[in-house]
C-alpha cells in the first residue's frame, strides 16, 4: 500500500483502471436494468413494485460499503500517513452520499405501497438516515477548516467513529422488531430470492460499484491536482514574500 502513497504511482494505476471500470459499469448497469425492469418476473406478492428493489438494494450495499471505505481509508491516513488514503477517503464521501440518498428515496417509494406509509421510524430506516448525515458532516468537516491537515484529521475521525453505525444497519432487522425485511441475498443457508431476481440485483451491484471506482478515480484525481496547484501557489507566494 505504501507505493501508492506516491501521488504519480497511484495517478498511473488509476489511469489503467478507468477504461475498465467504466466499461464494466455501463455494460452491468445497463444489463442490469433491462433484465431487472423488463424481463425478471413480478412478485407473487408485491407484484411489479418488487422491481424498485434492483436500484433500492444494490443502492444500500453501496452506501455501507462507500463508507466501510472511507472508515478504512481514515484510519490508513491516521497510522500511516498514507499521502494519498485521505484523498480517497474525501473523494468517496459525495458517492456514499448520493447512493444513500437513493436508497431512502426508492425505499420511501416501495415502502408507501407495501407498508402504507412514506415513512416509518424504525430501526433500519433511521439507522440509514443517521449513515447519510454522517456522509454530510464528513464532508462538512473538510469545508470547516481552512488548514487540509486539519480538516483530513477532523474528518477521519469522524469516519472511524461513524463506522459504528455499519453493523447497526446490518443487522438491524435481526435486533430489533422492524417493517423491513431481514435479509434475502446474504444469509448462512444462501439466497431466499429466485434466480430470476438474484441475477439482475447481482449485475446492478456489480455496476454500481464498478462506477464507484470510475467517479473515484475522477474525483481522486480532481483532489490531487487541486492540492498540487494549491503547493504551487503557495510556493510562488512564498518566493515573492521572500523577494
Amino acid at each position: 500500500m505504501h507505493r501508492f502513497a506516491n501521488p504519480t504511482r497511484f495517478l498511473r494505476l488509476a489511469d489503467a483502471i478507468l477504461p475498465w471500470s467504466a466499461a464494466i459499469a455501463v455494460l452491468t448497469i445497463t444489463a442490469g436494468l433491462i433484465w431487472g425492469l423488463g424481463f425478471a418476473p413480478p412478485d407473487y406478492q408485491q407484484g411489479d413494485t418488487v422491481r424498485i428493489m434492483f436500484v433500492h438494494v444494490p443502492s444500500a450495499w453501496m452506501a455501507l460499503f462507500i463508507y466501510g471505505a472511507m472508515a478504512v481509508s481514515s484510519a490508513v491516513a491516521l497510522i500511516w500517513k498514507h499521502a494519498v488514503a485521505d484523498l480517497v477517503a474525501k473523494a468517496s464521501a459525495p458517492i456514499g452520499a448520493g447512493f444513500c440518498l437513493i436508497c431512502l428515496i426508492s425505499g420511501s417509494l416501495w415502502g408507501e405501497p407495501m407498508w402504507g406509509t412514506w415513512w416509518q421510524w424504525d430501526a433500519r430506516l433511521t439507522s440509514m438516515l443517521i449513515l447519510l448525515f454522517l456522509y454530510i458532516g464528513y464532508m462538512a468537516l473538510w469545508q470547516a477548516f481552512d488548514d487540509p491537515q486539519r480538516a483530513a484529521k477532523a474528518a477521519a475521525i469522524l469516519a472511524l467513529v461513524g463506522s459504528v453505525n455499519l453493523p447497526i444497519i446490518k443487522f438491524s432487522v435481526d435486533w430489533w422488531n422492524t417493517l423491513h425485511q431481514p435479509a434475502s441475498v446474504f444469509t448462512l443457508s444462501g439466497p431466499k430470492i429466485h434466480i430470476s431476481m438474484l441475477m439482475p440485483l447481482l449485475l446492478m451491484a456489480v455496476g454500481f460499484k464498478a462506477y464507484y471506482v470510475s467517479v473515484l478515480v475522477l474525483r481522486t484525481r480532481a483532489e490531487i491536482m487541486a492540492r498540487r496547484i494549491r503547493a504551487l501557489r503557495l510556493t510562488y507566494a512564498q518566493a515573492e514574500a521572500a523577494e
